[in-house]
This record gives structure tokens, sequence and C-alpha cells, in this order.
């Protein structure tokens, strides 16, 4: 911008300046209003509606699932895709701050006087880069499997017998998932380093029998799983059997 555009730039702002109404009471009046219609609107909705609290919550259970609100879903879509424990603070912390930043930076390195989108490129594509990334993410998020899943590839041995092989390694690894043993242990990508070890490979190291007898008089801290149902504890059994 040279002088004299500057110029006129000034002119111009001082004659709508002085069109135009003061911020206070005109601009506070009307927000004021519209955040009393929206505070009505909400009360008259929970008193005619009512709030949908869900059951009551079970902390013995090992089959909840859980889930952000639909607005972390792109936050909680970062993380699941982060993997590596290792990198896991640079999902929850490092991500999302260093987007904040380059967000609130955006006046300082994009200082152009225009208005029009196709005349401020940086601005532009931000501002859709930031919310395509966003949007994408939170559908991500919102279509993703079970935190508690095992993404784990069906061995091709497996699928190569197919029939009941096949089914049952895909019933054992939805009961191994939903029983609460990704707590201790970690299975490919998912779960935890401890305190048991882990069974990425346990059908190299123990045979059938042996993880069997494992599952029915395991080693504190680890439960029995004795008392699963037959069905359940073969498919469990064949699915551990067939990590190698």
């Amino acid at each position: 911008m040279n002088q004299r555009e500057k110029e006129e730039y000034l002119r111009d702002y001082s004659i709508l300046k002085a069109q135009g109404k003061p911020f206070f009471p005109y601009a506070v009046a009307k927000d004021g209003a519209m955040a009393c219609v929206v505070m009505v609107v909400i009360i008259a909705m929970s008193l005619v509606l009512g709030a949908e609290l869900g059951p009551k919550a079970n902390p013995t259970t090992t089959t909840y699932v859980p889930r952000p609100e639909w607005y972390f879903f792109f936050l909680f879509e970062v993380l699941r895709v982060v993997k590596p424990p290792s990198l896991v603070p640079l999902a929850t912390i490092g991500v999302p701050t260093l987007g904040m930043i380059l967000l609130f930076l955006l006046p300082f390195y994009d200082r152009s006087p225009e208005r029009r989108p196709e005349r401020r490129p940086i601005a532009t594509i931000t501002g859709i880069a930031v919310i395509g990334a966003m949007a994408f993410l939170t559908y991500s998020g919102a279509n993703a499997g079970s935190p508690t899943a095992i993404e784990l590839k069906t061995p091709q041995t497996v699928l190569n017998a197919g029939g009941q092989t096949l089914a049952e390694y895909e019933a054992g690894k939805k009961v191994v998932a939903q029983s609460g043993c990704l707590a201790c242990h970690k299975i490919g990508e998912n779960g935890n380093d401890g305190p048991g070890p882990q069974l990425t490979n346990i059908g190299a190291r123990l045979e059938r029998q042996g993880i069997a007898r494992t599952l029915v008089n395991p080693t504190a801290p680890m439960p029995s799983f004795k008392n699963l149902p037959p069905k359940k504890f073969n498919a469990v059994v064949a699915f551990l059997t067939q990590l190698k």
C-alpha cells in the first residue's frame, strides 16, 4: 500500500466512522438480546424435552467403549492414528498447540488489506485447509471403530484355511479385545506394554495346550478365564494360537 492509497483509506474510514454508531450501547444491546433468546430456547428445550442421561455408569464393566464428545472427534482421531506410545505427547499436545499458534499468527504473516478471498491466497488456503482437516478428522473419528478393537491383519494361513478356523480367529479376537486383555498386554500396535507380556507372537512361544492352561490357571494379577463359555474360550485359544 503506497501513501496515496493509505490516505484514501483513512479518509474513507473517517467518513464511514462518522456515519456509524458506537459499539456501546448499540452492538452490546443486540448481542445481549440474542444471548437472552438463546438462553430462553435452551431452558425451554430442557424443560420440555428433558436431558438424556443414559444408564448408570458401571465401573466393573470391561466392554464399555469410551468416546469423546463430537466436538473432540478430530483430536480423538489424531490420537487414534498416532499409535507409538512415544509419540502420544506429540498427538495430544504438540499438534493441537502448533495448529493454534499458526492460526493466531495468521494476521501477522498475511498483512494484506484485501478482503476478497481470491486476493488473499494465504488466508484463504489456510482457512480451507484447517476447516477441511478438522471436518475430515471429525468424520473419521465419528466413524472409527471401537478403541478396544484389535487392529491386526489376519494371517494368510487363517485366510487360506477359512471356515471354522477363520470364524474362531475372528470371534477370539473380538473376545480378547472386549475382555480387558489390552489393559495389561500388547497385541500388535494395540494395548499396553505391561504388566503382562506381549502377545503378538504368543503362538510361536506356546502350544495350544499351554495357552489354554495359562488362561485357566494364570499368574497373578491376571484373572482366570475358566468361567468363559466353552465356545468363547475355544475362540480365544484359537486366536492366540495363530499369533506367530
